[in-house]
C-alpha cells in the first residue's frame, strides 16, 4: 500500500508561522509534522510515499528529500499555479499512486494513529473520525454497523485520515475539487466504512494549538 500526505495548503490560520513555512514543517517535538507522518507510516511498512504540494513547496523538497534517511521511498506530486482542493490534489496524485487503494493523511494533524495495510471490502474508501474537538462540536459524520452516516447519533469529526480507492475518483477532475461533497455523495450510496480513533489527535489548525501541542510535549517515538 502507498501513502500520501497532503501538504498543499496555504496555512491562512496559521499566520504569521506560514508566511515563511509551510504548515507541515512546524514542529512538535524534534520533528514536523510531516516527518511524524512519515515515521508512523514506515512503523506500518508503508515505505512509498507521495507529498502532495503548492505552498512554499521547495521548502518540504529540501527538507523532506527522497525520503532515504528516514528510510522510506518519497515522491511529489507538485500542483503549480493553482491549489487544486484535496479531491483535486488526490486526483492528480494518482498519477503516481497507481491502481490500487491507498492511504490519505492530511499534513497538519498530530496523532498517534496506527496507520494500516488496510483492506476496502468492497467499499471505495475508509474514513478515520475521532471524537469533536472543540473548534467542531457538531462534526461531521456519524457510523452505523461500520457504515460511514451523513446524519446519526453520536456524530463525529473526519480525522483527515482515510483509505481510498482509486476509483473514489473515477469521475474528478484535476482542477480546484473539495473533497467533502464526494465523501457526502458516496455515504448516502452506502458505500464508504469508517471506524473511531480514540487515541491523540489535534488539528492543528492556529498557533494557539500549535503552542499547546508543544506544552503537552507529545512525543509518540
Amino acid at each position: 500500500m502507498k501513502a500520501l500526505i497532503l501538504a498543499a495548503g496555504l496555512g491562512k490560520r496559521m499566520r504569521p508561522l506560514t508566511l515563511d513555512t509551510p504548515k507541515p514543517l512546524l514542529k512538535v517535538g524534534q520533528h514536523s509534522l510531516i516527518e511524524h507522518h512519515i515515521l508512523a507510516l514506515k512503523k506500518a511498512n508503508i515505505t512509498d510515499i507521495v507529498i502532495n504540494t503548492f505552498w512554499l513547496a521547495e521548502k518540504i523538497h529540501q527538507q523532506i528529500g527522497d525520503g532515504s534517511h528516514y528510510g522510506v521511498n518519497i515522491n511529489y506530486s507538485d500542483e503549480k499555479g493553482e491549489a487544486l482542493e484535496t479531491a483535486g490534489g488526490i486526483k492528480k496524485a494518482l498519477l503516481q499512486l497507481g491502481d490500487a487503494p491507498f492511504v490519505v493523511v492530511n499534513g497538519d494533524i498530530f496523532c498517534d494513529y496506527a496507520f494500516q495495510q488496510h483492506q476496502l471490502k468492497n467499499k471505495l474508501a475508509h474514513l478515520v473520525l475521532v471524537n469533536n474537538p472543540k473548534h467542531n462540536l457538531k462534526g461531521d459524520f456519524a457510523i452505523e454497523n461500520n457504515l460511514l452516516k451523513n446524519e446519526g447519533e453520536p456524530m463525529f469529526t473526519y480525522s483527515g485520515i482515510g483509505y481510498y480507492s482509486p476509483q473514489f475518483f473515477e469521475q474528478t477532475k484535476i482542477e480546484p475539487t473539495p473533497l467533502a461533497p464526494l465523501l457526502r455523495s458516496f455515504a448516502d450510496k452506502k458505500q464508504l466504512s469508517a471506524e473511531l480513533f480514540k487515541g491523540n489527535w489535534t488539528d492543528v489548525g492556529t498557533p494557539e494549538r500549535l503552542i499547546e501541542l508543544n506544552k503537552k510535549q507529545l512525543n509518540v517515538y
